[in-house]
């Protein structure tokens, strides 16, 4: 990995005003390989015991997955696509003893010892890459009203409170095989921030407060004023809430 920065990382979580949490997220170190490390995060949805066992087994594929990785001779766009598929297949053989059929959005990146980064999200939960306190490349939402803004039918901003936001187009656990969506940045330098969160927290931010705040704070503080902030903005009506913060500080 680059010697040009160091590596800062958190994870917040809320319940938001829901009863109850299906919203899991994680920042996992390698094992074997302490420059290597993976993020995931996932939404949950199904029910109380639905949603919390899909968004669970998002976090225990993903684990299991990443502990055989080798970032020295395995693929990694094959891990991430390995850890969508095995997710949506067990979410399925779930559904049966479920209250109802669950469901998972996941976001999850992957960042290498050589200092690439590989991306993978199915759903609406989404990745951010930031550099030097501007958006860069955000992931496309799988959802009905992503589809309504890629054909120009309305604006990011109508989205945002359109009567079918939460229609997704695809996600895990569903009958149809989930979108695999990836994305890499080659090289990560210092000044670069990545973030993958849920739609209990995006929603209420524009790209240009993500970045500043991201780029203003450290990843514990940030996530501790999105979280607070976006409890504030859903005037008790919040979904969970849920992200993970990579900075990369230069040294010295």
């Amino acid at each position: 990995m680059s010697k040009g920065y160091r590596i800062q990382a958190s994870t917040g979580i809320h319940r938001g005003d829901r009863d109850y949490q299906q919203d899991q997220v994680c920042l996992l170190s390698h094992p074997r390989h302490g420059s290597c490390m993976l993020a995931v995060l996932a939404d949950g949805m199904g029910g109380r015991s639905g949603g919390r066992k899909a968004s669970d087994q998002v976090m225990l594929t993903a684990r299991q997955l990443f502990d055989r990785y080798d970032p020295e001779t395995d693929d990694s766009a094959a891990l991430l696509r390995q850890i969508v598929e095995e997710s949506h297949l067990v979410i399925k053989l779930t559904a049966v003893s479920a209250e109802q059929e669950p469901h998972s959005t996941i976001a999850a990146f992957l960042i290498n010892p050589g200092g690439d980064s590989h991306w993978v999200h199915a759903g609406d939960s989404r990745i951010y890459h930031f550099r030097n306190g501007r958006m860069v490349f955000r992931t496309m939402d799988h959802s009905y009203v992503q589809t309504l803004v890629n054909q120009g039918e309305i604006s990011e901003e109508e989205a945002l409170d359109h009567p079918h936001a939460n229609i997704l187009m695809g996600c895990l656990g569903t009958e149809n095989e989930p979108p695999v969506d990836i994305h890499v940045v080659p090289q990560l330098s210092a000044g670069d921030a990545l973030m993958a969160c849920s739609d209990g927290i995006w929603h209420y931010f524009t790209p240009e407060e993500l970045s500043s705040t991201i780029a203003m704070l450290s990843p514990r503080e940030a996530c501790e004023f999105l979280i607070q902030k976006a409890r504030s903005r859903a005037k008790g009506m919040g979904d969970n809430l849920s992200m993970a913060i990579v900075k990369l500080e230069p040294l010295g």
